[in-house]
């Protein structure tokens, strides 16, 4: 990892106007959360060209289908019969008309600056990167509320091949076309809906770094990811990520290159340090720690009895 120049040349106050960009939302079963996504988007001093909504709901949903704007802003509506977010990203990425890809979640609300820092941070790091940016827990809307997946660093950083983390948030990134092309798109078999759902995000950055891009992280790329979840979720939240990062793990486990066996080990003993640490006082923390645990070493042997070992 390369810590980027704490003196980064400030972006002009006098803003270019944006290249073509698709900006890709993903859903199944949350409209209210999506309509209040894509609002936040429509609010923004910059919006994409177009916006692709892939809703895997059980049926389609009538208000989302009839969106209009009248900001420079495409709204594309497309229902889908298919389930799972790895399947549901590609099939955005496959309707997207522009070079430009952008991806966020429908749990999130992005502030008025988001869009534009993205993707100028994008065209600033240049075709043979992607950019990522934060994303910031919102205040719980429910008693036991809690937002799973956050990064909080106030530092710009740059990755580079073998980081030993994921670096990637796949709620809050934008690439060229290239290069999800170049590295074969999102594993269909991992993501939510998914045998494994999660750690789709966790595949592609890795296949990333692999193939020689970098990874920006741009913290003025800031979104919010909404604590909506109850604390009933958080154990079965736990379980699922597991699940999926094992299945990560194990794709990419081979007798020749000892990392990604490293990696696995690694993330499961600072589970179970963290487990220890938290067994007396933070119990619901350490009843997480073990799910994740027994979940990443589930998701992992069922991969490896049942895919085919590909990249």
């Amino acid at each position: 990892m390369k810590e980027a120049s704490a003196a980064k040349t400030t972006r002009s106050s006098t803003l270019l106007c944006l290249p073509p960009t698709s900006l890709i939302i993903c859903s199944r079963n949350r409209p209210k959360l999506l309509f209040e996504c894509v609002h936040s988007v429509l609010q923004g001093d910059e919006v994409p060209s177009e916006l692709v909504l892939i809703d895997q709901s059980d049926a389609p949903h009538s208000i989302l289908e009839a969106l209009k704007t009248n900001r420079t802003c495409e709204i594309r509506y497309l229902w889908t019969h298919s389930i799972g977010l790895g399947r549901a990203r590609n099939a955005g990425i496959s309707a997207a008309r522009h070079d430009i890809l952008a991806f966020t979640d429908d749990d999130v609300i992005v502030p008025s600056t988001w869009f534009g820092s993205l993707i100028r941070g994008l065209i600033d790091a240049g075709q043979r990167a992607v950019v990522t940016g934060q994303v910031l827990p919102t205040a719980p809307e429910r008693p036991g509320g809690f937002a799973p997946s956050t990064k909080v660093e106030e530092a710009p950083a740059i990755y580079e091949g073998r980081v030993g983390i994921d670096v990637l948030w796949g709620n809050n990134m934008a690439m060229y076309r290239s290069a999800i092309g170049n590295v074969g798109g999102f594993d269909e078999r991992l993501g939510a809906g998914s045998h494994f759902p999660a750690s789709e995000d966790n595949d592609l950055g890795f296949r990333l770094l692999e193939a020689g891009y970098r990874i920006n992280y741009d913290p003025e790329a800031a979104l919010y990811h909404r604590a909506w979840r109850n604390e009933r979720d958080f154990l079965a939240l736990r379980w699922s990520y597991g699940r999926g990062q094992g299945a990560f793990y194990a794709k990419h486990l081979s007798v020749s290159d000892g990392y990604m066996l490293w990696r696995m080990v690694t993330n499961v003993k600072n589970h179970v340090f963290g487990l220890a640490r938290r067994l007396r006082h933070q119990r619901r923390l350490a009843y997480g720690d073990a799910l994740y645990i027994l979940g990443l070493l589930s998701g992992a042997a069922q991969w490896i009895l049942t895919q085919r070992r590909t990249r």
